[in-house]
């Protein structure tokens, strides 16, 4: 291969820690071996893939123009930067983590205020009061005027926000925000109040392909193995193996346990000494476990998966589809 695939990850902080987890976890540790001040990396037991630690932003541009095949970074950055992003990038997979909300928010004393039809009123009597259009604080350019105009608000102008958009209103720069919170603490701690339906968008990080990268040079193949151990390691986490033997286990028995439990029998029914391996939920374990005892089961042994490998492979499926 002429080129590595280039997965770009986040370069610090939190992000950067639950990257390396997940990475992690479907057996491909992201390793440093320059040092750990390096901003290049690899996976262990992959030569050919360069890791290239970067902000969050940095993230988004490399993927937006092809110079990272993969990478990890937060929905609300892929809509606000890059126009028609899933014409250019594929959102792979939710990963579980960096959730937050793109929100509009107004002051608490607005307390007329409860939807983005109360703010159209409120905007356009700004407008007619004051002689000018109410000013909206954020970062998130893009994201708030595609926002605002599905709802119908002409009414207002953006300022875009250098520091602490959340501190806006009570400086005087901006009468409300759009801005990305979690909990909502911190916007309550400056007097303001999310909109009924102003939540733009609920985001959090994924594993992100570009379109536009270069796959013709084995790329695809190495990203296949990786999906795969993704993949794997998912789906070993949706499930517990329960292992039993009894004469009594038959083909209905076995319809029961699936219609009340949920469960999969990866390896067929029962064999001809009574054995029988499932792949259980969670949640369900210790019911299934009573069944199985109700029913003739002596012991019933329950272990955790660390991959289960299938021929069909989801992730691969969106990537190739989506180039």
């Amino acid at each position: 291969m002429s080129a590595p695939l280039v997965i770009a990850v986040p370069a610090k902080g939190r992000l950067q820690e639950n990257a390396e987890n997940f990475f992690a976890r479907a057996g491909l540790p992201l390793v440093k071996p320059r040092g750990a001040r390096e901003y290049r990396g690899a996976i262990a037991d992959f030569d050919s893939v360069e890791v290239a630690y970067l902000s969050a932003a940095e993230i988004t541009q490399q993927l937006a123009q092809g110079q990272a095949h993969l990478g990890v970074t937060g929905e609300d950055l892929l809509r606000e930067m890059i126009p028609q992003a899933d014409s250019r990038v594929i959102l792979l997979e939710g990963l579980g983590f960096g959730f937050a909300n793109v929100v509009v928010a107004v002051p608490q004393a607005w307390i007329d205020v409860r939807s983005m039809a109360d703010l159209d009123d409120v905007a356009t009597a700004f407008r007619l009061r004051h002689n000018r259009k109410m000013r909206v604080a954020t970062k998130y350019v893009n994201l708030t005027r595609a926002f605002f105009a599905a709802h119908g608000i002409a009414d207002y102008r953006i300022v875009e926000s250098l520091g602490a958009t959340e501190g806006a209103p009570a400086a005087g720069t901006a009468e409300m925000i759009v801005d990305i919170t979690t909990t909502g603490t911190t916007l309550a701690a400056n007097a303001l109040k999310i909109v009924d339906d102003g939540i733009m968008l609920r985001s959090q990080a994924n594993l992100v392909a570009s379109r536009a990268a270069d796959w013709r040079n084995g790329q695809i193949d190495i990203a296949r193995l990786i999906l795969d151990r993704i993949t794997a390691q998912d789906r070993a986490r949706s499930f517990r193996e329960v292992r039993t033997r009894f004469k009594g286990c038959d083909d209905k028995l076995l319809a029961q346990a699936k219609e009340r439990f949920g469960i999969v029998s990866p390896f067929g029914g029962p064999t001809s000494s009574g054995m029988l391996t499932l792949h259980c939920p969670p949640g369900q374990i210790y019911g299934l476990s009573n069944f199985l005892r109700e029913n003739g089961a002596e012991t019933v042994s329950i272990v955790e998966l660390d991959y289960v490998f299938s021929l069909e492979n989801p992730l691969f499926e969106k990537l190739k589809a989506g180039l």
